[in-house]
Protein backbone atom coordinates (compact mmCIF):
# COMPACT_ATOMS: atom_id res chain seq x y z
CA UNK A 1 0.00 0.00 0.00
CA UNK A 2 1.78 3.48 -1.14
CA UNK A 3 2.50 5.40 1.50
CA UNK A 4 0.34 8.82 2.41
CA UNK A 5 2.22 11.99 2.33
CA UNK A 6 1.32 15.41 3.97
CA UNK A 7 0.83 18.33 1.45
CA UNK A 8 4.03 19.86 2.50
CA UNK A 9 5.75 16.53 1.96
CA UNK A 10 4.25 16.26 -1.69
CA UNK A 11 5.52 19.73 -2.72
CA UNK A 12 8.61 19.07 -1.39
CA UNK A 13 9.05 15.50 -3.39
CA UNK A 14 7.28 17.18 -6.26
CA UNK A 15 9.81 19.93 -6.21
CA UNK A 16 12.97 17.65 -5.85
CA UNK A 17 11.82 15.48 -8.58
CA UNK A 18 11.85 18.14 -10.52
CA UNK A 19 14.97 19.49 -9.42
CA UNK A 20 17.01 15.95 -9.79
CA UNK A 21 15.03 15.25 -13.23
CA UNK A 22 16.55 18.95 -14.32
CA UNK A 23 19.79 17.76 -13.67
CA UNK A 24 19.73 13.96 -15.16
CA UNK A 25 18.48 15.49 -18.30
CA UNK A 26 21.16 18.09 -18.17
CA UNK A 27 23.92 15.40 -17.27
CA UNK A 28 22.37 12.42 -19.53
CA UNK A 29 19.36 13.50 -21.55
CA UNK A 30 16.35 12.43 -22.21
CA UNK A 31 17.28 8.78 -23.29
CA UNK A 32 19.74 7.71 -20.62
CA UNK A 33 17.66 9.41 -18.00
CA UNK A 34 15.81 7.04 -15.54
CA UNK A 35 12.90 6.99 -13.11
CA UNK A 36 15.67 4.67 -11.36
CA UNK A 37 18.18 7.00 -11.08
CA UNK A 38 15.87 10.08 -10.37
CA UNK A 39 14.13 8.25 -6.99
CA UNK A 40 17.65 7.36 -6.18
CA UNK A 41 18.76 10.72 -6.07
CA UNK A 42 15.62 11.88 -4.37
CA UNK A 43 15.78 9.30 -1.92
CA UNK A 44 12.13 7.74 -2.43
CA UNK A 45 10.89 4.15 -3.66
CA UNK A 46 10.52 3.95 -6.90
CA UNK A 47 6.73 3.07 -6.40
CA UNK A 48 6.55 6.79 -4.81
CA UNK A 49 7.57 8.28 -8.32
CA UNK A 50 4.39 7.10 -9.97
CA UNK A 51 1.96 8.75 -7.51
CA UNK A 52 3.90 11.94 -9.17
CA UNK A 53 3.95 11.33 -12.36
CA UNK A 54 2.06 8.82 -15.08
CA UNK A 55 5.98 8.77 -16.78
CA UNK A 56 9.85 10.25 -16.65
CA UNK A 57 9.09 12.25 -20.13
CA UNK A 58 5.97 13.95 -18.29
CA UNK A 59 8.53 15.23 -15.47
CA UNK A 60 11.07 16.13 -18.07
CA UNK A 61 8.29 18.08 -20.02
CA UNK A 62 7.09 19.48 -17.08
CA UNK A 63 10.54 20.70 -16.01
CA UNK A 64 11.77 22.09 -19.45
CA UNK A 65 8.10 23.84 -19.72
CA UNK A 66 8.74 26.03 -16.52
CA UNK A 67 12.32 26.67 -18.02
CA UNK A 68 10.18 28.17 -21.07
CA UNK A 69 7.39 29.84 -18.80
CA UNK A 70 10.23 32.30 -17.21
CA UNK A 71 11.60 32.98 -20.77
CA UNK A 72 8.24 33.79 -21.98
CA UNK A 73 7.66 35.72 -18.77
CA UNK A 74 10.81 37.78 -19.34
CA UNK A 75 9.83 38.36 -23.38
CA UNK A 76 6.63 39.54 -22.51
CA UNK A 77 8.15 42.32 -19.80
CA UNK A 78 10.34 42.72 -22.30
CA UNK A 79 7.45 43.61 -25.28
CA UNK A 80 5.31 45.52 -22.41
CA UNK A 81 8.03 47.80 -21.97
CA UNK A 82 8.23 48.61 -25.59
CA UNK A 83 4.67 48.28 -26.54
CA UNK A 84 4.19 52.13 -25.65
CA UNK A 85 7.40 53.37 -27.68
CA UNK A 86 7.07 54.10 -31.27
CA UNK A 87 7.92 50.40 -32.36
CA UNK A 88 9.83 49.23 -35.58
CA UNK A 89 10.27 45.95 -36.90
CA UNK A 90 14.26 46.24 -36.38
CA UNK A 91 13.27 46.82 -32.84
CA UNK A 92 10.42 43.85 -32.54
CA UNK A 93 13.00 41.63 -34.39
CA UNK A 94 15.81 42.25 -31.74
CA UNK A 95 13.71 41.52 -29.01
CA UNK A 96 12.35 38.34 -30.35
CA UNK A 97 16.07 37.44 -31.32
CA UNK A 98 17.27 37.95 -28.16
CA UNK A 99 14.48 35.57 -26.81
CA UNK A 100 15.37 32.85 -29.31
CA UNK A 101 18.89 33.14 -27.78
CA UNK A 102 18.33 33.19 -24.30
CA UNK A 103 15.78 30.33 -24.99
CA UNK A 104 19.36 28.58 -26.67
CA UNK A 105 20.95 29.18 -23.95
CA UNK A 106 18.49 27.68 -20.62
CA UNK A 107 21.16 25.25 -19.73
CA UNK A 108 18.39 22.30 -20.45
CA UNK A 109 17.72 22.78 -23.52
CA UNK A 110 21.22 23.79 -24.62
CA UNK A 111 22.57 20.02 -23.43
CA UNK A 112 19.79 18.03 -25.70
CA UNK A 113 20.14 17.60 -28.58
CA UNK A 114 17.17 17.63 -31.68
CA UNK A 115 16.82 13.82 -31.58
CA UNK A 116 15.98 13.85 -27.62
CA UNK A 117 13.38 16.61 -28.13
CA UNK A 118 11.43 15.06 -30.70
CA UNK A 119 11.67 11.82 -28.79
CA UNK A 120 10.47 13.18 -25.80
CA UNK A 121 7.31 15.12 -27.97
CA UNK A 122 6.70 11.98 -29.66
CA UNK A 123 6.71 9.95 -25.90
CA UNK A 124 3.75 12.99 -24.38
CA UNK A 125 0.05 12.13 -24.89
CA UNK A 126 -0.95 13.70 -27.67
CA UNK A 127 -3.05 16.08 -25.44
CA UNK A 128 -0.51 17.31 -23.46
CA UNK A 129 1.68 18.34 -26.68
CA UNK A 130 -1.42 20.03 -28.33
CA UNK A 131 -2.72 21.85 -24.75
CA UNK A 132 1.46 23.04 -24.61
CA UNK A 133 0.80 24.15 -28.53
CA UNK A 134 -2.49 25.91 -27.39
CA UNK A 135 -0.60 27.78 -24.52
CA UNK A 136 2.14 29.08 -26.72
CA UNK A 137 -0.60 30.39 -29.50
CA UNK A 138 -2.13 31.76 -26.11
CA UNK A 139 0.82 33.67 -24.98
CA UNK A 140 2.03 35.02 -28.19
CA UNK A 141 -1.38 36.56 -28.65
CA UNK A 142 -1.31 38.22 -25.20
CA UNK A 143 1.93 39.70 -26.61
CA UNK A 144 0.24 40.65 -29.62
CA UNK A 145 -2.22 42.19 -28.01
CA UNK A 146 0.55 45.05 -26.53
CA UNK A 147 0.29 47.03 -29.68
CA UNK A 148 -1.02 47.27 -33.28
CA UNK A 149 -1.03 44.74 -35.51
CA UNK A 150 -2.29 43.72 -39.11
CA UNK A 151 -6.12 43.00 -38.91
CA UNK A 152 -4.88 39.62 -41.31
CA UNK A 153 -2.67 38.19 -38.76
CA UNK A 154 -3.74 34.62 -37.82
CA UNK A 155 -2.47 34.08 -34.72
CA UNK A 156 -2.57 30.15 -34.78
CA UNK A 157 -0.33 30.68 -38.38
CA UNK A 158 2.17 33.13 -35.96
CA UNK A 159 2.20 30.53 -33.62
CA UNK A 160 3.27 27.63 -36.02
CA UNK A 161 6.00 29.60 -37.48
CA UNK A 162 7.77 30.64 -34.04
CA UNK A 163 7.50 27.33 -33.44
CA UNK A 164 8.90 26.35 -37.11
CA UNK A 165 12.00 29.13 -35.52
CA UNK A 166 12.24 27.61 -32.82
CA UNK A 167 13.04 23.79 -34.21
CA UNK A 168 15.26 25.64 -36.26
CA UNK A 169 17.27 26.56 -33.43
CA UNK A 170 17.92 22.96 -32.43
CA UNK A 171 19.63 22.40 -35.80
CA UNK A 172 22.39 25.55 -34.86
CA UNK A 173 24.74 23.43 -35.78
CA UNK A 174 23.60 21.88 -39.14
CA UNK A 175 22.96 25.91 -40.19
CA UNK A 176 26.58 26.64 -39.12
CA UNK A 177 28.07 30.23 -39.29
CA UNK A 178 25.42 31.85 -40.97
CA UNK A 179 22.62 30.74 -38.08
CA UNK A 180 22.58 34.23 -36.44
CA UNK A 181 22.14 36.11 -39.43
CA UNK A 182 19.35 33.42 -40.94
CA UNK A 183 17.60 33.42 -37.52
CA UNK A 184 17.16 37.13 -37.42
CA UNK A 185 16.24 37.11 -41.27
CA UNK A 186 13.13 34.37 -40.55
CA UNK A 187 12.18 36.85 -37.28
CA UNK A 188 12.19 39.56 -39.16
CA UNK A 189 10.37 38.24 -42.21
CA UNK A 190 7.51 37.55 -39.35
CA UNK A 191 7.59 40.64 -37.80
CA UNK A 192 7.20 42.72 -41.06
CA UNK A 193 3.88 40.85 -41.42
CA UNK A 194 2.65 41.60 -38.27
CA UNK A 195 3.14 45.31 -37.45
Amino acid sequence: MPKSYSEQEREYIRKRLKEEAAKCLARYGVRRTTVDEIVKRVNIPKGTFYLFYKSKELLLFEVIQEQQETVNRKLYQTISGIANTELSAEKLTDVIFEFYKMTEEMLILKLIDVNEVELLVRKLPREIVEEHFRDDTDTIEKMLALFPVKKEVDVKVLSAAFHAIYFATLHKAEIGEQYDKALYSLIYGMVTQII
